[in-house]
């Protein structure tokens, strides 16, 4: 049996609570790992001026996948007052530590299943069982940005483009830029990720999540590869819907849809889309992967205002680790994660806050736990 190395980052707030029930799963479905836990979060950017610090890197290097909780994150300006007044002045700026992880390890593919499991109050409607997959690298969060805005930006803009003209007057501290950037290799790889997921999981259509009749360069590109594609997959039913479009009708008929792929902002708005029909982000799990590393996540944020009250739903986190067991291979044990969780779901006898009940984060775990050993 493998022994895999795990890097456990357990994060901010109620980050470290659910990947506490998480490893109370993981446990009882008797996976063999050497856990390795990892600093992330506001706490480092706080102390040493960077949420993701080196040494976390490294371990990250030196394992399998990587098991995530959540991070607390803030706009510029109230990052720079809460660094510690010894690192003040010195040239720190904040930056998304999960962004970051994404781009480092070039985490391309987000993938976020979202099912509507049988007794689940909070469910939209039953039969939903879609997955997204979003590209996780580039696309509106590539991160070039400009504020202010600088002079050789911006004359480089207005000889190459004419409608930059209406901005020449703009004062460069009344304009920001941030580009959408999308190439070739990143459009193949994440649309052809989601084909040979539909592939190998039997499922019947893969739909792109677009808007190429506005953003014509970028989003035209998306298409284009995605159609050439589509060829090579004639058993698969290939859609393309625009993104206000498709805001629309998940909410209308999401029982229609079975694997969307798109860009980053518009994977992101859809996939939380999505896990609100399927529950909310008590349910919203996700994998950040690439072909050979992935960061296992619930999608949620650190809910500083339920810190140390154990009283959020686990199940983000707890399908997060079903996730990662899929990604490396340990298919029966994911599926009797996955199992437990439904069965625990359908009996309604134990519920976080969240479903209506009285049950806190570990007791779900704890439920959980004791269907897969039972």
């Amino acid at each position: 049996m493998a022994n895999f190395k795990i890097a456990v980052l357990p994060g901010d707030g109620v980050g470290k609570e659910v990947i506490e029930a998480a490893m109370k799963v993981l446990n009882a479905v008797g996976f063999s790992a050497d856990y390795t836990y990892g600093d992330i979060g506001w706490e480092f950017w706080k102390k040493e001026g960077n949420p993701l610090p080196d040494r976390t890197i490294e371990l990250l290097k030196n394992s399998d996948a990587a098991l995530f909780g959540a991070i607390t994150s803030k706009p510029k300006d109230e990052a720079q007052k809460e660094l510690d007044p010894s690192l003040q002045g010195k040239g720190y700026v904040y930056f998304s530590p999960i962004v970051r992880l994404r781009q480092e390890f070039d985490l391309y593919t987000n993938m976020r299943p979202c099912k509507s499991y049988k007794g689940n109050p909070l469910n939209l409607k039953e039969g939903i069982d879609l997955v997204v997959f979003r590209e996780n690298t580039e696309g509106m969060y590539a991160g070039v940005e400009f504020y202010p805005l600088p002079d050789e930006v911006r004359n480089v803009l207005l000889e190459n483009h004419k409608k930059m003209a209406k901005f020449k007057d703009v004062p460069a501290d009344e304009i920001a830029i941030s580009t959408r950037i999308m190439t070739k290799k990143g459009c193949e790889r994440i649309v052809r990720a989601a084909f040979e997921y539909a592939k190998k999981n039997g499922r019947r259509s893969v739909t792109v999540v677009e808007k190429p009749n506005v953003l014509r360069e970028t989003g035209g590109l998306m298409i284009r590869i995605a159609r050439e594609i589509a060829k090579e997959y004639p058993d698969i039913e290939y859609g393309e819907a625009n993104i206000d479009a498709m805001a629309m009708w998940l909410v209308k008929n999401p029982e229609k849809y079975d694997v969307l792929v798109a860009e980053n902002l518009f994977g992101d708005i859809i996939s939380d889309l999505a896990a609100q029909l399927v529950g909310g982000l008590g349910f919203a799990a996700s994998g950040n992967m690439s072909k050979n590393f992935g960061v296992f996540e619930p999608t949620h944020g650190s809910a500083p205002k339920y810190a140390g009250q154990y009283k959020v739903n686990p199940t983000a986190a707890i399908l997060a680790s079903k996730i990662m067991l899929d990604f490396l291979g340990e298919k029966d044990k994911a599926k009797a994660i996955e199992d437990a969780v439904a069965e625990v779901i359908e009996e309604e006898k134990v519920r976080t806050y969240d479903m209506g009940g009285s049950n806190t984060t570990l007791e779900m775990a704890e439920e959980i736990a004791r269907k897969i050993r039972g």
